[in-house]
């Protein structure tokens, strides 16, 4: 955990608990963990890299993200390898410094290209057998939160975040 500068994030099953409500007229509403979005904020703010490569496509996921600070948000991926890839790229980011939270079978071939894959408790199978984490915390639940405290814990940022700046 002290070599991760960079946090990559699915968003249904981890970000949410991959439930839908669909409306009337067909809109999906998920719903998100606050405690998520306090923690990808803070990593953000303390100067991690922290980018969303989503399957998903709904507008109200990208505008939530990006009202956290969030500007590497990549939704309606088809082709998550390639995104990732791309994204290392640009930013000039090693895979091994990469924390990646997935948790079904579109994560599984970018899970396997980073240096700390992880998931949350009730991840497919096949998820949990590639993470060197499984987070004791469900998807929409704060699994998310618990990878982010426990990295910047590790490298000496979490309190440091909350020291004067932002109590």
């Amino acid at each position: 955990m002290n070599d991760i500068t960079t946090f990559v994030f699915d968003v249904d099953g981890v970000l949410t608990d991959s439930s839908v409500f669909v409306t009337n007229e067909g809109e999906m509403i998920r719903t998100m963990n606050i405690r998520d979005g306090f923690a990808m904020k803070a990593a953000v703010e303390s100067g991690f890299n922290v980018c969303i490569i989503s399957g998903g496509s709904n507008e109200g996921v990208r505008i939530r993200l990006s009202n956290l600070g969030l500007t590497d948000i990549y939704l309606g991926t088809p082709d998550k390898v390639k995104t990732f890839k791309e994204y290392t790229n640009i930013h000039n980011i090693k895979p091994e410094n990469v924390l990646y939270m997935g948790d079904d079978i579109p994560d599984f071939h970018v899970m396997k290209l980073v240096g700390l894959p992880t998931c949350p408790q009730d991840a497919s199978p096949e998820i949990k057998n590639i993470c060197r984490y499984v987070s004791h915390v469900k998807g929409g639940r704060g699994c998310v939160r618990d990878v982010i405290e426990q990295v910047m814990k590790v490298q000496g940022k979490w309190m440091e975040y909350f020291n004067g700046k932002h109590d």
